[in-house]
């Protein structure tokens, strides 16, 4: 059986979605968790996957969480050994990062629902049904990256012209939260409460949002990790 190791650096930041997406492509999905999980052990071969979930940090917090340098090491040998490497979130900027490009804060945190604007590459790919569903997807972050030298660009918002971004078919930047299960959001409201209350964000109208959007989200997240994945055996 193919293997999928995901980087997690919240325990409610998990898989979500893609974790029965995983299932279905017939992959053992397991866990490493920053910080507490080693990674030296770890090598993945080319018909494995390699999955960095987001958090709460910047992928340029190396004196703050040396852990970073294993994950970032982790990642550019994948990357070197033709492994497929999905990143979302801070799993994105990570992936970025190897890849040379500059990580900064952006020009305004973005937290909430909004749909991006797919280019013309980003409606060939796995990212189309999210236009055509037409639903907000969920954003949470405040860092951004520059687009990748090669990397062919996907989606971008007003606030973040970079939302995603993808070199061939096995390597996935997504700034934004497509695998996020929405009947669990209680525990992103919970586990970023100082966040939301710092940004003065309403939570119940978030709380609301979530609720709105949870069946299409679901319909149209479930559909771009799937078709995802199934392009890795193409």
């Amino acid at each position: 059986m193919k293997r999928a190791v995901a980087l997690r650096h919240l325990a409610f930041e998990d898989l979500g979605l893609l974790a029965g997406e995983l299932a279905a492509a017939h992959y053992d999905a397991t866990y490493r968790d920053a910080g507490v999980d080693g990674l030296a052990d770890l090598q993945l071969d080319s018909d494995d996957l390699l999955i960095v979930l987001g958090g709460p940090i910047s992928a340029y917090d190396d004196d703050r969480y040396p852990f970073l340098a294993d994950e970032l090491r982790l990642i550019e040998q994948s990357l070197r050994r033709k492994v497929p490497v999905l990143g979302i979130c801070l799993g994105a900027q990570l992936l970025a990062r190897v890849l040379g490009a500059r990580v900064y804060p952006g020009s305004a945190r973005e937290i909430g629902f909004a749909a991006v604007a797919l280019t013309a590459a980003g409606r060939r790919g796995c990212l189309a049904d999210l236009e055509r569903e037409a639903t907000p997807v969920l954003h949470w972050h405040g860092d951004t990256f520059d687009l990748p030298a090669g990397a062919e660009h996907l989606a971008a918002t007003e606030i973040t012209p970079n939302q995603a971004f993808a070199l061939g078919a096995s390597v996935l930047g997504l700034q934004f939260h497509v695998e996020a299960d929405l009947a669990c959001f209680e525990r992103w409201l919970v586990g970023h409460t100082g966040e939301l209350s710092a940004e003065r964000i309403d939570i119940n109208r978030l709380r609301a949002a979530a609720r709105q959007y949870a069946v299409s989200l679901t319909r149209s997240g479930r559909s771009v990790l799937k078709h995802w994945l199934n392009g890795l055996g193409a």
